[in-house]
């Protein structure tokens, strides 16, 4: 994840659950309505906080990006070994405060979907071979495989180079460019301020509990790309976005296609931050592949899809489709 720190956070949207110039309350709220349908259990649970002054209270003891719905219910998660409910969290909050804030303060929203691969793929499988890949918060790098995994885009299979990688599923809606195979990739490279191991029992562990509760087919999909992850162990490089992005490109191969992309990442950086990165790409001569919310590249009246919704876009101007952002449909542009 990059890091959000350099700033407060304008202009997010549904999930992310951090606009600015809101109320902590008022983000619960928000938050709440955005994943009602998709987990019930966490829009009434964001709902209860939205209400309660204790909860609430120890929220803006923290600096802004640490109020994060999703990161105070993997945390509590993390905490309670099982996903919180309003009563359990009130009391994590008055009995383990301590636990809880050091969690807080040490972790980040690290969400490493893999299901983003099938919206990706078509994306990339339209680039000229071979592919140099740079992945800008990549966590445990499993988005950093997307030549590994198999897919099944409503009964047009495209099969990768691992046999034992899962299958991912993503059903296309238009006049979407469906690949026969999966790209040539020479060279891949991940970019996180707290990079996660596929190895590690904790960092697998973390990446569990940033999920939704009742979503076991993300479960068993998370765990899947993991084994694959440790398998193939992704370099996934420890640095800023700013800082660090031009000296990890420098080292992919000069005759690939290189292509800095990401997934639900740029929400949590302030627009100025935004606005240097899309220089720092544009700068290196990379295909650029954002995949965001409505709004993160762009204007939002533009690009807006359904709600819950991400943008794929290319060279920050060019949209190419929306999708669902778990990777589960695809509607591309015609």
């Amino acid at each position: 994840m990059i890091d959000g720190s350099k700033g407060s956070e304008p202009g997010e949207r549904g999930m992310a659950g951090i606009e600015s110039g809101v109320s902590t309350a008022e983000n619960y709220r928000r938050f709440g309505v955005a994943v009602a349908e998709k987990s019930p259990q966490y829009g009434a649970l964001a709902e209860a906080v939205a209400s309660d002054a204790e909860i609430l209270g120890l929220l803006e003891t923290l600096p802004s990006e640490k109020r994060q719905p999703n990161l105070l219910f993997a945390a509590a998660r993390y905490l309670l070994g099982r996903p919180a409910d309003p009563e359990t969290l009130r009391e994590l909050v008055r009995e383990r405060t301590a636990e809880l804030i050091s969690v807080l303060l040490a972790r980040r929203t690290q969400t490493n979907e893999a299901g983003r691969c099938a919206t990706l793929l078509p994306a990339l499988a339209r680039l000229p071979e071979p592919l140099a890949l740079l992945e800008v918060g990549a966590s445990a790098g499993l988005n950093l495989l997307p030549d590994l995994y198999s897919y099944d885009f409503a009964g047009h299979h495209v099969t990768g180079t691992d046999p034992e990688a899962p299958t991912l599923r993503c059903r296309p809606i238009g006049p979407v460019p469906l690949p026969g195979r999966v790209p040539n990739v020479a060279w891949r490279a991940g970019l996180d301020t707290s990079p996660l191991d596929a190895t590690e029992d904790e960092h697998a562990n973390w990446l569990e509990c940033l999920l939704w509760p009742g979503e076991t087919e993300r479960r068993d999909r998370l765990r899947a790309a993991l084994r694959v992850a440790a398998r193939h162990r992704p370099v996934v490089h420890r640095g800023d976005l700013l800082d660090d992005l031009g000296r990890i490109a420098a080292s992919a191969p000069s005759g690939a296609t290189l292509v800095v992309y990401h997934s639900a990442v740029l929400a949590y950086v302030p627009e100025s931050v935004r606005r240097e990165f899309a220089t720092a790409v544009r700068e290196l001569g990379a295909v650029w592949l954002s995949n965001e919310t409505a709004g993160v590249i762009g204007p939002a009246e533009v690009s807006a899809g359904p709600e819950n919704s991400f943008v794929l876009a290319r060279d920050g101007h060019e949209t190419l489709a929306t999708t669902d952002s778990h990777g589960a449909w695809i509607r591309w542009r015609s």
